[in-house]
């Protein structure tokens, strides 16, 4: 073996033990500066779920339209599930006391980059008034499935979402008063008769290009720094 080539190995060695230790260091606890911004608006309601996870419910279901903006802590691949829900009536699928047919619509941004746009997933699950009947109003329901939010469910014979614009969907004033540039509004084939839709797409890797820490799987070890001190922290407790 060759002087050069022991050198190689040397430092081929010293380089894997050194990122098998980095790798084996406790993670660090997760910041603020490590979070993303989601926006997030629907006509009328909506659930998001970000890794099986569910980050945020649309506090107000019917009006005003309002914005949702909430912090999360991403990891790629980043699996997001949204059900979105138009105010219908459960039985005749119309608004206002039975006296029209409202529409639905639903948008979202993230801080990374990650927008929505027709190549999500949308599946409709109830919907109507059927045939836009509205002297005989009914709905069709389908059940939907217990896992639809969940990382490792298949939705690969959904269709795609279908993309709407601002005209369309009319958003409201709070709308406009945050970040959606990019963003499409979506929703399922019908914006007006679809009334419960699920979405869903995977982000492989931030949009924006940024490197990330991933901090899954943080409650399961103690992270640098230790647990969170309570009262005194190292203070001496007073003796009598």
């Amino acid at each position: 073996m060759t002087r050069q080539t022991l050198i190689v190995a040397a430092l081929f060695t010293a380089w894997s033990l050194q990122t098998t230790a980095f790798a084996q260091q406790p993670p660090r606890k997760p910041r603020i500066a490590d979070t993303i911004k989601a926006n997030v608006y629907a006509d009328n309601s909506f659930k998001l779920y970000i890794n099986g996870e569910l980050i945020a419910v649309d506090s107000i279901t019917f009006v005003p339209h309002n914005v949702v903006s909430v912090d999360v802590l991403p990891a790629y691949p980043m699996t997001i599930a949204v059900m979105g829900i138009d105010n219908a009536d459960p039985k005749t699928g119309m608004e206002y006391a039975n006296t029209n047919i409202g529409d639905g619509g639903f948008i979202l941004k993230l801080g990374d980059g990650t927008v929505t746009n027709a190549k999500w997933k949308a599946k409709k699950f109830s919907w109507g008034p059927i045939g836009s009947d509205t002297n005989n109003p009914r709905v069709e329901n389908i059940p939907v499935p217990k896992d639809w939010h969940a990382v490792d469910f298949d939705d690969s014979k959904w269709p795609n979402a279908t993309e709407f614009t601002e005209e369309e969907v009319g958003p409201k004033e709070p709308f406009f008063e945050h970040d959606f540039k990019g963003a499409k509004f979506i929703w399922s084939g019908d914006v007006k008769l679809d009334n419960v839709v699920l979405f869903r797409t995977v982000v492989k890797s931030p949009p924006d290009g940024m490197d990330r820490p991933d901090f899954r799987g943080l409650t399961d070890v103690v992270p640098q720094g230790g647990g969170r001190r309570g009262g005194g922290g190292n203070r001496q407790r007073n003796r009598n």
